[in-house]
């Protein structure tokens, strides 16, 4: 019998592995995809992720960094810089390949398979002929698991999505970049250095189902349209809905961790940090003994992120507030400043 398994091979999954190992566990992990996984996602991570990454010996090749957040409206812009050390750009492609690479040096084996149903027992949870101590699920969005353990809640907001394409052009700015529209924000990530993202966050309207989707969005952002050369790098991919609420993330010697555990939007860019945090929690849990702990760890690790996007996301519904908010931030720049080091941090 094995520590740990772990169901899902997407970075929370190979963090939880890492971390796992890291501590003198063995751990297994589950993935159903052979290959390097992509993701519609804004690919910027914040300095905490960063640190929190190179602890744990985590290489990553190719990576563009940024020095803050500017909000784009219009002609109006505000900034928010990071007060130590700069956030990095990476392509999903490469993070996960780094990831990967870390957990097969750590010993860890990746079986690829699709995970059945867990069975539990009294010490011990089995899956795929896998037996172990503990699982931890970290199969993301649309978590198979939570669904499985019948731990899912409904949602409280309209549905957001998101969808990204990569262009071939350098980096116009050493800032994440965030356009805002009436019924969108564009994130423009520098991810190296002649390649940008562009992930455009939104809710469902019914022309958004017509055909090119992403076209008929990036003409809400005509400013930023203007700069893309048109060069693609990548294919559009998408994601969603977002909101992903949860009765409870602990069934038995059974943990959610990453988006599995939880999730409401990406528009603060918090993804891998939430994921790194819970996995971290989760692992101290196991080497506890005390899985009954989890849940309120993970409550108290992501209540910043909970607060503040529902904070952000109530004034993006209320269309005077969502006009206010740039030039708020442009004549009181401390305060952008104190929100975007409050993300930057490392857990």
């Amino acid at each position: 019998m094995i520590d740990v398994v772990v169901i899902g091979g997407g970075p929370s999954g190979l963090i939880s592995a890492i971390l796992a190992a890291q501590a003198g566990l063995k751990a297994v992990v589950i993935e159903a995809k052979p290959d390097t996984i992509d993701k519609a996602c804004g690919e910027g991570l914040m300095p905490g992720a960063v640190a929190a990454l190179q602890k744990m010996g985590v290489e990553v090749k190719t990576h563009h960094p940024f020095v803050g957040i500017r909000y784009i409206d219009g002609s109006k812009s505000a900034e928010g810089r990071f007060k130590k050390a700069p956030g990095w750009g990476v392509r999903r492609l490469e993070l996960h390949d780094a990831l990967r690479e870390r957990a097969q040096s750590l010993d860890v084996e990746i079986r690829h398979m699709r995970a059945g149903k867990i069975t539990e027992h009294e010490d011990s949870v089995e899956v795929c002929g896998i037996r172990a101590r503990y699982c931890l699920a970290a199969d993301g969005l649309r978590s198979k698991i939570r669904k499985q353990l019948n731990l899912e809640a409904p949602s409280k907001y309209a549905p957001r999505f998101g969808i990204r394409r990569h262009y071939r052009q350098a980096p116009w700015s050493d800032y994440v970049e965030v356009y805002w529209s009436e019924g969108a924000e564009a994130y423009v990530t520098p991810v190296g250095p002649d390649q940008i993202g562009v992930a455009i966050l939104f809710n469902r309207a019914k022309k958004i189902t017509d055909k090119g989707p992403y076209d008929v969005l990036i003409e809400q952002f005509p400013t930023l349209k203007e700069r893309l050369t048109g060069q693609f790098s990548s294919n559009v991919r998408g994601a969603g809905p977002f909101e992903q609420r949860l009765t409870k993330r602990v069934k038995g010697r059974i943990m959610l961790v990453g988006d599995a555990a939880g999730y409401l939007d990406p528009i603060t860019g918090e993804g891998i940090r939430l994921g790194l945090s819970s996995a971290k929690a989760a692992i101290a849990c196991i080497l506890a003994n005390r899985p009954q702990d989890y849940e309120k760890k993970w409550r108290r690790l992501s209540r910043r992120y909970w607060l503040l996007t529902a904070g952000l996301l109530q004034i993006r519904r209320i269309r005077l507030l969502r006009k206010l908010i740039v030039p708020a931030l442009r004549r009181i720049p401390f305060l952008f400043s104190i929100a975007v080091n409050a993300l930057a941090h490392e857990d």
